[in-house]
């Protein structure tokens, strides 16, 4: 008789940004809200936390849009934390921005009160500073020598916050990234580099204690990683030649994607694309030294518009519509080489691979062998070829979500689909439904896929008042927090980890899911 292999356990997550966990007054933390979501994930045999991107917002709140792509939040420094370890004072932790601000029920993010709050504790960091011990000194200088994008961070922060503007206005020497010019700039500002240092030192050091935990309780942290970087960015103003971007500021080609069903004028970005001549001539060493960092905060990454690593919309800079964009040939088998080559034969990469997607991108994905995602609230147009359609999930290297931070949530969704969908809908769950996005886990757990996500607002039945985001909008996004971690959320975990495992998705099943990113 011939045995077959057991089948290897598959993992299930949940889809919640840091800034929206609840226990902390103003913003979730790198502290006990994190903390206390790790455990609450392993204590439900649920295997991964997925977030958006880690790095510092724009203006709107998004951290698709970041003045960095190496660098972390502020707003997600722990207070509590640093004056626990002895780092600011007590008074100082009693007295900053939004400190008589309830733990708990504050359901939306005040962006302008956690910038407040993260700069006074960037404040009290330096303030305290000379009081620390050498052993903590030390820590801080090993780790500064070993992040190269560090000082250019400091300065873009420090620069930006003097000139109140883009860096293509500032000085010409200085917005020219010139060398001599930005030393002797920086012998006069020592405090105010020092203070964005130190901000971000705790805040990895915070982090790094989250990562210990997570590997500890077998959760995998899935990360996110924007494919275009800001125009307005350390990034761009210390490496303006590997960007079509001009020394003010213009661009000489944009980013987006071509019309479709959805827009009849595409959609513009705004954001300059790569000049990936200028990458291939250093081997790529930007893009390496960016995943490089990636992989230091999380496990596995999900690489948003994946489609781009085999072709790009190239737009001209001056457009303000993306009609009259071009397609053109993206390095992509290449970058990836090098760094699969850099991991060890490891590719930690989810692809972004959702929307209109050509042949070429499929065949780079699997050419990888990366998991690509399945979104099942694209399933139910009364297609049978429909590739979202649970029966149409094929293999298990997918990622599967009922939607994600873009969408609806699942319960707005269903309230705003048509009477043939939901029709469609009913006879597959044989009865009416009540809560569609337990019936979509339930289908999504049915798949043979790796892995499948729900964004928070899924498990708790909320409508779209809790919607993370809209695309093509820049009011009202990003600010959406859970409350508190009441009984309802740890109802709603408990029901949907102990679903996961009746489809054999466990907490174990997260270590599998990261060995067949190999």
């Amino acid at each position: 008789m011939v045995h077959s292999a057991p089948p290897q356990p598959r993992s299930s997550g949940v889809l919640i940004h840091p800034t929206a966990l609840p226990g902390s007054p103003v913003c979730g933390t790198f502290g006990e809200p994190s903390r206390r979501w790790i455990n609450l994930l392993a204590d439900h045999n649920i295997g991964v936390w997925q977030m958006l991107p880690l790095a510092p917002p724009d203006t709107t709140g998004s951290p698709y849009s970041s003045p960095s792509c190496f660098a972390l939040n502020p707003w997600f420094l722990d207070a509590e934390d640093l004056r626990r370890d002895g780092f600011i004072s007590q008074e100082a932790c009693n007295t900053l921005p939004g400190a008589d601000a309830p733990a708990g029920s504050v359901d939306h993010l005040d962006f302008d009160l956690a910038q407040r709050r993260s700069s006074a504790l960037a404040d009290a960091l330096l303030e305290a500073w000379p009081q620390q011990s050498q052993s903590s000194r030390d820590a801080f200088e090993t780790w500064c020598s070993s992040q190269d994008w560090l000082d250019d961070h400091a300065r873009f922060s420090v620069l930006h916050a003097q000139h109140q503007g883009p860096w293509w206005s500032w000085p010409g020497e200085l917005a020219r990234h010139n060398s001599s010019a930005l030393n002797s700039w920086s012998e006069d500002h020592p405090d105010d580099l020092l203070r964005i240092k130190l901000l971000q030192w705790h805040l990895d050091r915070q982090w790094q204690a989250i990562r210990e935990l997570a590997r500890d309780r077998g959760v995998l942290l899935f990360g996110d990683l924007p494919f275009y970087v800001s125009a307005d960015s350390a990034d761009v103003w210390s490496h303006r030649n590997l960007f079509t971007i001009k020394e003010n500021g213009e661009l000489t080609t944009q980013s987006g994607v071509p019309p479709d069903y959805f827009s009849e004028t595409g959609q513009l970005w705004g954001s300059p694309v790569y000049r990936w001549g200028r990458h291939r001539l250093t081997r790529f060493r930007w893009w390496r030294k960016r995943i490089a960092r990636q992989r230091e905060l999380a496990d596995l990454l999900r690489l948003d518009h994946f489609r781009a690593l085999a072709a790009y919309w190239a737009v001209p800079g001056g457009d303000k519509t993306a009609e009259n964009g071009r397609w053109q040939p993206s390095p992509g088998n290449s970058l990836l080489s090098k760094l699969r080559h850099d991991g060890g034969g490891f590719l930690p990469l989810i692809a972004e691979d959702l929307g209109v997607i050509t042949p070429d991108v499929e065949a780079l994905r699997d050419g990888f062998q990366l998991p690509g995602m399945k979104v099942l609230q694209f399933a139910f147009d009364g297609l049978a070829d429909n590739p979202y359609l649970p029966e149409n999930i094929e293999g298990r290297r997918w990622v599967v979500y009922t939607g994600t931070h873009d969408n609806p949530t699942t319960l707005g969704w269903w309230r705003a689909l048509d009477q043939d969908s939901r029709n469609r809908i009913n006879a597959r769950v044989r009865g009416d439904v009540e809560a569609p996005a337990w019936h979509l886990f339930d289908m999504a757990f049915a798949t043979p896929a790796e892995l499948v996500v729900a964004p928070l607002q899924d498990l708790l039945h909320l409508d779209d008042a809790a919607r993370f985001n809209t695309p093509g909008t820049s009011n009202g996004n990003w600010s959406w927090r859970q409350p508190s971690f009441d009984g309802d959320l740890e109802g709603a975990l408990k029901g949907y980890g102990e679903r996961g495992s009746v489809w054999g998705r466990s907490r174990d099943g997260a270590s599998a899911l990261l060995r067949s990113t190999r």
